[in-house]
């Protein structure tokens, strides 16, 4: 069996995600994609008796749960899984694939990915506002032009994801929820095709806050407890809002509905717990909280990417799943593009491309020089350099803030920071 195939899973879970496509006669069906009360079933909970009772699952279903002790003994006892990442092992056998491309060479194609895909998120957010439909087949272009561009060089879109706007929070979250999911399936080595679907997933999993009220949405300070209520109805206001779209994949239906969710069953709206939570919507609950943690927002700073991935590893095993919260801060790095970095002689440089042997000595642009003084950008190769002018030993000494320096990556952005890059 190839990697990016389907992997089948024997009984030894008793509760078994299953997409409707393969559902057998016999299956017993414990749990559905959706309310029971929103369905035309009497009874929640029933066997598949009949190839009728499997279309009418798949007419109101996109997948269902199965209890597999109830399971008839007599059918295939092997469920078919429709994702691939979560086989026992299958994780930690994953090779990093190779860059196809440098971070000079893709950074133009980057931005103008970028910038589409900036422009069609917040479109998608004032339709759902205004009551209208999503486009889905341009969400799925965007999307897969962001695959192409991350599987060339992640490095690229990365680096851009620093480019925040606590007053554009929601969109900008959903577009590096995007990228982040897209990043971490290319590093567990999923197929375009998947890594299509866990970026749609990424793309549409905040949908539901566009009908949330404004004043509770914006609000720069604490809930008030019932404010708290509306504001955590919101995978449920996706759910129903991307449910009622034909063309919405349910895997993406799916992550809005779940991505509050947490392994140890504390999450909400519904309490799911383990193998419940389907792996796509595992995925985008990591890289959901990463940007959140790590995102200024209209009533305070973001943390550092040291700080956001140290939230992520108190979490790992309970309320995250293990394996993917690894391999997330493994794709992302120490020092991830677009991160500000102090060097051991005190000049101060912006992270530019990590090296795929060398993570410690990435590449940098300088900004600031020991005296902490501006400076013309210029790019440095940290792996070729070991000492400094002095002969010193040459590295990054710390992470820090842009804050700190009176930096502003947005304005350095603007006044054509990655010009120093494209050049080199």
């Amino acid at each position: 069996m190839k990697d990016n195939e389907n992997i089948f899973l024997t009984t030894s879970l008793e509760i078994t995600k299953v997409d409707v496509k393969d559902l057998q006669v016999g299956m017993y069906v414990s749990e559905l994609d959706r309310p029971w009360a929103e369905t035309s079933f009497l009874f929640q909970g029933f066997e598949l008796k009949s190839e009728a009772d499997i279309d009418e699952v798949k007419r109101q279903c996109e997948h269902v749960f199965i209890d597999v002790t109830k399971t008839n003994k007599n059918i295939n006892q092997t469920i078919k899984v429709s994702n691939t990442a979560y086989s026992k092992g299958w994780l930690e056998k994953r090779e990093i694939p190779k860059k196809k491309s440098s971070f000079t060479d893709e950074i133009h194609q980057a931005e103008s990915v970028y910038s589409e895909t900036s422009s069609l998120v917040k479109g998608f957010m004032e339709d759902v506002a205004f009551g209208r439909s999503i486009n889905v087949q341009m969400a799925k272009k965007v999307v897969s032009d962001c695959v192409q561009s991350i599987v060339k060089s992640p490095d690229a879109l990365m680096w851009l994801t620093q480019l925040k706007n606590a007053d554009e929070y929601t969109s900008q979250h959903s577009m590096n929820v995007c990228i982040f999911a897209i990043s971490l399936g290319r590093h567990i080595g999923l197929s375009a095709e998947e890594l299509e679907d866990i970026g749609l997933c990424g793309l549409m999993h905040d949908m539901g806050k566009m009908k949330v009220p404004s004043e509770i949405l914006n609000k720069p300070g604490r809930f008030e407890p019932e404010e708290l209520k509306i504001m955590q109805s919101h995978p449920t206001l996706g759910w129903k809002l991307l449910m009622s779209d034909n063309e919405m994949p349910g895997c993406a239906i799916d992550a809005a509905y779940g991505h509050h969710e947490r392994m140890d069953g504390t999450g909400y709206p519904r309490g799911l717990k383990g193998d419940r939570i389907h792996p796509y919507t595992r995925m985008i609950t990591i890289v959901d909280m990463y940007d959140a943690i790590s995102s200024d927002r209209v009533y305070k700073k973001g943390r550092t990417h040291l700080e956001a991935i140290n939230v992520l590893t108190k979490a790992s095993g309970s309320q995250l799943d293990e394996g993917l919260v690894i391999k997330f801060i493994e794709c992302l790095g120490i020092y991830p593009p677009g991160n500000i970095v102090e060097m051991t002689n005190g000049e101060v440089a912006v992270i530019v491309e990590v090296h795929s042997t060398k993570r410690l000595k990435p590449k940098v642009t300088m900004l600031l020089d020991a005296n902490k003084k501006r400076v013309n950008p210029r790019l440095v190769d940290l792996a070729k350099m070991n000492l400094d002018s002095n002969g010193n030993n040459y590295g990054i000494k710390r992470m820090v803030r842009p804050e700190e320096y009176h930096l502003d990556i947005n304005l350095l952005y603007k006044m054509g920071l990655l010009q120093s890059m494209k050049t080199k």
